[in-house]
């Protein structure tokens, strides 16, 4: 069975995106279910959670030349050694790259890295604006039904199926930045399902419209592509467009002497009772699961919609759920007081991603 493609994203930065995501995977593994996750932020927020300095520098120095010339560079080093790279993890701009360069594939796929069991990780990298180049540059060739444009065009898809074949993953996560550029407008498209971190602020709710406006865009294009192309050409395409799975409202400060639903702050409270309100008239129907009562509601309840204050930077700091921290063996002493001293709040964010996670994969499977 194909694995479901999904996106995290949000027109607006700064709103945990990524340690969501990080997160989301981790708690999906506990469910049973096999994850990958793909960082093509080009600002590799998601690498740098995930994955400690020294283990991304060897990744990426081993690359370098693949990223300025993969022909050339693949001949330089003569293909024993070339294979021999291909045994250890790489970014995912190394195996998009021959797509870029316009060359043949490469007969194996670099595995990816494991996070642990059943979550696995394909490391970012800074350089993937040249691919994202390539994507504008070749867009208007996929009308046309030129070969290379609509291997430019599909790729990512491509990949996350290639991996899940070979690994079994149920859940591929896209990664992306907040942006509405060529990149993001291939990854959503093709994508199965797509959900947005929100913060209950103005910022938030315009990024809403900004999306609802852009995949109403995106999806002409995409319908255009289906009419213009031949059905063998089409096969490289999702069937259906991406679906809209839900919104979660993600950092805001807990103001618990507010006596609302959500123990917000009254202007907090404002914004976010207005979400389900633009998602409902800014993201059409045809784009979204329905709304029946699921929409109006932040994925997982109010599981994950509370600051976690300093712990993503613990977690970041040490590359492991935040519930694991406490019985993390490697703590500097200061920080084993710091979450000694919290260790049952730092434990309880574990049955809150789970809550939130069973949600998600409840709406997974309406896609």
């Amino acid at each position: 069975m194909a694995p479901k493609i999904v996106t995290i994203f949000n027109n607006k930065g700064g709103v945990g995106k990524t340690t969501l995501t990080y997160h989301l995977a981790h708690a999906l593994g506990e469910l049973g279910k096999k994850v990958l996750l793909i960082d093509l932020d080009p600002q590799c927020n998601l690498t740098i959670i995930a994955l400690p300095m020294d283990v991304i520098h060897d990744i990426w120095a081993a690359e370098d030349q693949f990223i300025e010339d993969f022909a050339s560079a693949r001949e330089k080093v003569g293909e024993d050694a070339f294979k021999d790279m291909l045994q250890n993890p790489r970014s995912v701009h190394f195996s998009l790259k021959p797509t870029e360069d316009g060359t043949a594939e490469v007969d194996a796929l670099p595995p990816p890295l494991p996070l642990k069991d059943n979550v696995h990780i394909i490391p970012g990298r800074l350089s993937l604006h040249l691919f994202e180049a390539k994507i504008g540059e070749r867009w208007s060739g996929i009308y046309q039904g030129d070969p290379l444009s609509i291997r430019t065009g599909t790729r990512v898809r491509a990949l996350a199926h290639e991996y899940a074949k070979i690994y079994g993953y149920d859940i591929v996560i896209l990664d992306t930045s907040p942006s509405l550029g060529a990149l993001n407008r291939h990854l959503l498209s093709l994508a199965d399902g797509f959900i947005i971190p929100c913060s209950p602020d103005l910022f938030s709710v315009y990024g809403i419209r900004n999306i609802g406006d852009a995949l109403r865009t995106w999806r002409k294009q995409f319908d255009s592509i289906f009419h213009f192309l031949s059905d063998q050409k089409r096969s490289s395409f999702p069937k259906k467009f991406v679906r809209f799975m839900g919104y979660t409202i993600y950092n805001a400060r807990r103001y618990s002497k507010y006596e609302n639903e959500l123990n917000l702050a009254k202007a907090h409270h404002n914004y976010a009772v207005q979400i389900p309100e633009t998602i409902a008239s800014s993201i059409d129907a045809e784009n979204r699961l329905p709304m029946d009562g699921l929409l109006d509601h932040s994925i997982g309840s109010n599981a994950v919609i509370h600051s976690h204050n300093t712990f993503p930077s613990m977690s970041q700091k040490y590359h492991m759920p935040m519930w694991e921290l406490p019985d993390c063996g490697i703590l500097d002493a200061e920080d084993r007081s710091t979450i000694g001293g919290n260790q049952h709040a730092y434990r309880a964010t574990n049955a809150a991603y789970q809550e939130f996670a069973a949600d998600f994969i409840r709406r997974l499977e309406l896609l």
